[in-house]
């Protein structure tokens, strides 16, 4: 390892790869329902901590509110993010329409997921500090 590198635990290493890859997802609840209750959420959160397990990939953040879910999740590059979420949502709605469809509305009967989500690539620096170190490098001559 260089010198100029400090030892980070968070950075993933493969055999060909050392990556530093994390992706903000948002999910939201069919029709924008109102859905969640504190104990769902908690559920959810663990359902969807052993999905990414599975894959490889680590939740680090989880939190919601009664229509929708955030998530921080920390992944390897050789995870297509879409199976990913597709896994997911298809998981996480099983269970909670399972376990909850007596003690809540109707509204999860059907499909909790809208099937539409958000997500957003993270970094540990802002894209205008990484196109300033992009552009700054020393181009042979």
């Amino acid at each position: 390892m260089s010198p100029r590198w400090k030892p980070n635990p968070g950075i993933r290493r493969g055999r060909h790869v050392i990556c530093y890859l994390h992706a903000h997802l948002v999910f939201v609840t069919r029709y924008r329902r109102d859905v969640f209750t504190d104990d769902m959420l908690t559920r959810c959160e663990e359902i969807m901590r052993d999905v990414c397990e599975r894959f490889d990939a680590e939740l680090r953040e989880f939190n919601g509110e009664e229509d929708h879910v955030h998530l921080l999740v920390h992944y390897a590059p050789k995870l297509s993010l879409s199976k990913l979420v597709n896994s997911l949502k298809g998981v996480s709605s099983r269970y909670l329409r399972q376990e909850y469809t007596g003690t809540t509305n109707q509204a999860i009967t059907h499909g909790l997921w809208a099937p539409s989500y958000f997500a957003g690539s993270c970094g540990g620096a802002s894209l205008q500090v990484v196109k300033d170190y992009v552009e700054n490098q020393k181009r042979p001559t």
